[in-house]
């Protein structure tokens, strides 16, 4: 009989852990943290009432981070009573594999809850709540590895509207942005949480803005927005290598930044706007020269796309289009309102804040709407980003998460 339990729980955990035939999702903004889905064959017009749902699912409790997709599961984080928790969902139907508390569930005027997304690595994930706990999980069965909280490690200070931020990994190191002395952004060793090192020659407090890496010229340079300006450090060891205050605002930085040839592109609201850096690298450092700043892109927190030489985004409740290059504004129009925003095989997958999911084409040539739908209000702003991902588009609202398909059968 114990050989028997023991080949089945191998079984199982071979399962849980195999990948699927779709592709993957599995961190904030895609694998690449670019707000961009490689897939085609997508609805290039969704009927009336939206495209067919194929599930929806209620029970996450609060909260506004989206999902993170890896092979045949879902991973979003939501609450239960007094606990910010992890939900392991089955990918086919959203049933729940399993649930495991993370940290203590904080409570706020604009939301209860966490605000971040999981990052799954192989066969961990990691998840951060909106107290600064930040765990390491298995994914066969949600048993912790690890935890820290990184504002009490750090002596950081949770900024107003609570932890946002998802944490970035790659090779042995999960990279977080606590805020604290000489230590605005530090690395941590994915396998055991043991500190690697911290941005010793910067100490600005933390943002809401997720950070991304970068190779600019052979410099591996992580890159986020501080709650003082747009920075990056060498990813190897921590070292300031730029820091650029015009960009933000003090107020709420949020949006991620977006690197492309050489270039780093930040934007904020609150009446500030956007810039776009130019990066260039000698001996193993990486110096930044504004190319220009713009008013013409004051993305709250819906996040900004670069399609083919152009930003997608909301400026403030205006969806914009504008060029990457120069910062010039090619269109605006009214959308969905206020929102969020991913792109996949030429469109914009919209999400307003309003309960209104809309499709839209990336061009610069124009404005022009392919569908739109409504979802049900769940007394909260619909503020978690939409995901493409295997043809499906998923959409969380707070407690409730629904999985469409956008597949041309």
């Amino acid at each position: 009989m114990q050989l028997l339990a023991l080949m089945f729980a191998l079984l199982s955990s071979i399962l849980v852990g195999s990948s699927s035939n779709e592709p993957d999702w599995p961190q904030w903004k895609g694998p690449d943290r670019t707000g961009l889905s490689k897939e085609t064959g997508l609805l290039k017009e969704w009927p009336e009432g939206g495209p067919p749902l194929v599930w929806s699912i209620k029970g996450l409790g609060e909260g506004y981070g989206t999902v993170a997709i890896k092979g045949n599961r879902i991973y979003v984080q939501g609450t239960r009573d007094t606990d910010s928790v992890l939900f392991c969902l089955n990918r086919a139907d959203g049933k729940t594999v399993w649930m495991t508390p993370v940290g203590r569930r904080l409570d706020h005027e604009k939301g209860h809850g966490p605000r971040s997304t999981p990052t799954v690595d192989n066969d961990r994930v990691y998840v951060l709540t909106e107290g600064g706990d930040l765990s390491c999980l298995k994914t066969t069965d949600g048993s912790r590895l690890w935890r820290r909280n990184i504002l009490e490690d750090f002596n950081g200070r949770n900024p107003k509207w609570l932890i946002s931020e998802s944490p970035l990994v790659e090779g042995d190191l999960v990279f977080v942005a606590p805020g604290g002395p000489n230590a605005s952004v530090v690395a941590l060793n994915k396998m055991t949480g043991k500190t690697a090192w911290t941005s010793r020659d910067l100490s600005d407090p933390a943002a809401y803005s997720s950070c991304i890496l970068a190779d600019v010229q052979g410099v591996r340079t992580l890159i986020t927005l501080t709650s003082a300006a747009g920075v990056g450090v060498r990813a190897t060891d921590g070292k300031l290598m730029w820091r650029y205050e015009p960009v933000a605002n003090r107020t709420a930085n949020v949006t991620t930044p977006i690197f492309y040839d050489n270039k780093v592109f930040y934007t904020t609201a609150y009446g500030t706007g956007c810039a776009l850096l130019g990066l260039t690298a000698k001996n193993n450092e990486v110096q930044a020269q504004e190319i220009y700043f713009s008013r013409e892109m004051q993305n709250h927190h819906g996040g900004v796309a670069l399609v083919d030489g152009y930003i997608y985004g909301f400026s403030n409740a205006i969806l914009t289009c504008m060029e990457f290059g120069t910062g010039k504004s090619v269109w605006k129009h009214r959308s969905v309102g206020k929102g969020s925003l991913t792109c996949a095989d030429g469109k914009l997958y919209l999400l307003g804040e309003n309960n209104v999911v809309g499709l839209a084409d990336a061009s610069p040539e124009g404005y022009r709407e392919r569908g739109r739908f409504g979802i049900e209000d769940q007394g909260r702003p619909s503020w978690a980003h939409p995901v493409v991902c295997g043809g499906r588009l998923y959409i969380r609202n707070q407690s409730s998460l629904s999985c469409h398909d956008i597949k041309i059968r």
